[in-house]
């Protein structure tokens, strides 16, 4: 199996990252989670033009796939740019709706949905929220706790559970917002004097640094290949096993970069706090990992 991407996943991944390294995505994160979707709904737009949406909704409904590695390879920026929204929602719910308008909504960016995944992410700014049962929820439902302010959760009746598509994409989101850890923790390792050396000079801090380097490089095949994998009898076994090393990847690198930038990584006014508290929030996020755990055991 082949797991390098071709020259067009390459630039489509390439195409995506600049558009949203220029898109003040980190004060998008801290408006969404305020309340203030103006920011982020025109990240939605610029996403939407880029063809995010397309390569998730079939030919017939007005999309250009479904493509799951370019999706895979979509989810990865947007999870290295820390990008506020219903985005792994939004492409699942595309492949539920199938037979009905919404694919060619959201095909267009036109349409927010959400999943009760057991709670109902940004309830309060999508168009449609979807349940177990079938049901079409239109109110925001009770506010629920994060753990990510940006990743705003309701309480509605009824739970969609989890879709091996949607814990495809966040596990991809997540091997890009440990990615984003990883090299922000780099260059602060290489800046940070301390005895009037660079921290990253020191041998427990580079450990730390290659030991999480290691772990995501060994993830981010499986989530591929979990992608090459889509439509076939091995989806959901290799889903899984793709969405516990993701989690336990960029979970490690949040833990590692709070090591290496001390206590600066706490502070709401560092972004790199926004990744952090993303990488805890996805860990049990679309399936906890002791029940992805479980379901590559039987499968084996």
């Amino acid at each position: 199996m082949r797991f390098v991407l071709d020259a067009e996943q390459r630039m489509f991944g390439e195409t995506l990252r600049k558009l949203l390294a220029g898109a003040g995505t980190a004060r998008a994160a801290r408006a969404w989670a305020a309340g203030d979707h103006g920011p982020g709904r025109a990240l939605w737009s610029a996403v939407a033009e880029a063809g995010v949406f397309a390569v998730g909704v079939p030919e017939e409904a007005g999309g250009a796939g479904p493509l799951p590695v370019e999706l895979a390879v979509a989810m990865e920026e947007l999870g290295r740019a820390a990008a506020p929204g219903p985005y792994v929602e939004t492409l699942a719910a595309a492949e539920l709706l199938a037979g009905t308008p919404w694919p060619s909504r959201i095909a267009e960016g036109d349409a927010i949905v959400s999943l009760a995944v057991p709670h109902a992410l940004d309830a309060d700014v999508a168009d449609l929220v979807l349940t177990a049962d079938g049901a079409e929820r239109q109110a925001a439902g009770e506010p629920v706790s994060s753990l990510d302010p940006a990743r705003r959760l309701f309480r509605v009746p009824g739970d969609a559970g989890f879709t091996d598509l949607g814990a495809l994409l966040c596990a991809a989101q997540q091997i890009g917002l440990g990615q984003a850890l990883l090299d922000v923790s780099v260059e602060y390792a290489r800046t940070r004097r301390q005895f009037g050396r660079p921290i990253g000079e020191y041998q427990a801090v580079k450990h730390h640094l290659a030991d999480a380097m290691v772990e995501l490089e060994f993830a981010r095949p499986l989530v591929y290949g979990a992608a090459l994998s889509y439509g076939t009898p091995d989806f959901a076994r290799d889903v899984s096993a793709a969405k516990v090393a993701a989690s336990e990847a960029s979970y490690g690198l949040a833990k590692t970069a709070l090591q290496v930038h001390g206590a600066i990584g706490y502070t709401d006014e560092y972004d790199p706090s926004l990744w952090i508290r993303k990488a805890r929030a996805l860990y049990s996020a679309w399936g906890t990992v002791a029940e992805h755990r479980a379901r590559v055991m039987s499968a084996l």
